[in-house]
């Protein structure tokens, strides 16, 4: 193989076509699966979300079923992973993360199994098995989630392994600083939280908080400001919208809106009081400079290249792929079915969320926005869960309307069920206050800015 003389770098390190053939080929194709947006009969949509609805359409009748087999499956490993301790799941890595979770997990795990269960069976109180609160979970949201965890799953990888994260990354480093307050590094986990999952992006802060790289400040701005759900999650909530057409104009808005709040979170309470300390007595690692004597596109290149270098083979690639699929079905859709069902009782049985949502009314009508009283409640309902306020607002006749309630539920950023009790049993400087707070203050900064370019798109 030609050698190829490493001018990225200037270090003597060389690389040869396979490198740079491994670093374009699968981000190439990584990038049209999950950004380059196709036409169909509809609109535009992009190739990942295609082809969860037309595996929907081929199987969607059987895929409840499926899911509470995974819910199953999820409730039986963790209790067997509690009780007899296994070591086949115990020495790995990734079976450890997934079925050794706390007795919190566990429980919700569980909640959602029975849920998923009397639902699919018709067995219990009405309320949990209706139309309105299981049922809206498990035959219309759960077969969206099922099919779109599937093909990302399996595609992530191309995004995540082979230096695309490492180029661009190292190309945003200088803005990282001067813009967010925050080291170049930082790039990195907010590309893994926007095109992985904002678990992956909460995990790497939280690694890197822990050996010295970020203060506390800087762990905390980062785990609560970037650590942004998924592309993934994102095509899941515009689908169930029913909004595939507007895939560019709602994926801007989120980007539009988010800069915006991670421009003005860091500088405002609670973020800005957060100490410049790095984590316990662990001493704090300095930036590594990009050289002076090479340009940022050489630098991101070679950082680039070293990754596709040491990347996979296509057979592990395929099984980081089918690892993703795994976590998403066992760890996410019983949470999803059992914090889902429970708010949405609450939603249909009781009048909190009306209540808690009765600030936002005249808000919400002062910028002009249709059927403003049933979107008042979804503003506050995602702090429990991401996908509440898709669900509640799917009825809405409104396409503006959803076109808001879809992009501010992604711009809050904290939901319980995932993000937020993932913060709290971290190591990251976080309180549940300040979980609240970030929460309100997103939502106040980002819904009019969703609004008003949704008044330009509608």
């Amino acid at each position: 193989m030609n050698q190829t003389p490493n001018k990225p770098g200037q270090d003597g390190t060389s690389f040869t076509t396979n490198d740079f053939l491994k670093f374009l080929i699968p981000s190439l194709i990584g990038l049209m699966f999950f950004i380059v947006p196709i036409p169909t009969d509809e609109g535009f949509t992009i190739p990942v979300a295609l082809l969860s609805n037309q595996l929907i359409g081929l199987i969607g009748d059987v895929v409840p079923t499926l899911a509470v087999i995974m819910m199953g499956i999820s409730v039986l490993g963790s209790l067997w992973t509690y009780m007899a301790k296994p070591a086949f799941v115990l020495e790995r890595p990734h079976f450890n993360s997934l079925f050794n979770v706390t007795p919190f997990w566990f429980g919700m795990r569980v909640v959602g199994l029975i849920a998923g269960v009397m639902t699919l069976l018709v067995i219990g109180p009405e309320m949990i098995t209706s139309e309105f609160t299981g049922g809206l979970l498990l035959y219309d949201l759960i077969p969206i989630l099922f099919a779109t965890f599937l093909f990302a799953g399996m595609l992530l990888p191309l995004l995540l392994n082979f230096g695309l994260l490492e180029f661009v990354g190292t190309m945003l480093i200088k803005v990282m600083r001067p813009l967010f307050k925050l080291p170049g590094r930082a790039s990195l986990d907010s590309l893994a939280s926007w095109v992985g999952d904002a678990t992956i992006g909460i995990l790497l802060t939280t690694k890197q908080y822990e050996n010295g790289y970020y203060t506390k400040r800087e762990a905390a701005v980062i785990a609560t400001t970037f650590s942004v759900v998924s592309i993934t999650f994102t095509i899941v909530i515009l689908s169930y919208m029913d909004l595939d057409a507007y895939f560019l104009q709602y994926y801007g808005a989120i980007v539009v809106s988010g800069i915006v709040a991670a421009l003005i979170m860091p500088r405002i309470y609670p973020l800005s009081k957060k100490s410049d300390t790095p984590y316990e007595e662990t001493e704090l690692k300095p930036e590594e400079p990009v050289p002076a004597n090479v340009s940022m596109p050489k630098w991101a290149l070679r950082q680039a290249l070293l990754k596709s270098r040491s990347s996979k083979s296509f057979v592990a690639t395929l099984k980081d792929g089918f690892q993703n699929v795994l976590d998403m079905w066992l760890g996410i859709l019983p949470i999803v079915m059992a914090v889902g069902t429970i708010a949405l009782v609450i939603a249909e049985h009781t009048p909190l969320f009306t209540i808690l949502g009765k600030p936002f009314e005249p808000i919400l009508m002062l910028l002009q926005v249709p059927e403003a009283e049933a979107a008042a409640q979804t503003m506050v309902v995602g702090f429990a869960d991401m996908f509440l306020p898709a669900v509640l607002g799917s009825g809405i006749e409104s396409e503006m309307t959803r076109f808001i309630i879809a992009t501010v539920s992604v711009t809050q950023l904290i939901f319980m069920s995932e993000v937020g009790g993932l913060l709290l049993g971290s190591k990251l400087p976080i309180s549940f206050f300040d979980l609240v707070l970030i929460f309100l203050l997103r939502t106040f900064i980002t819904l009019p800015i969703v609004v008003g370019i949704a008044h330009l798109v509608f």
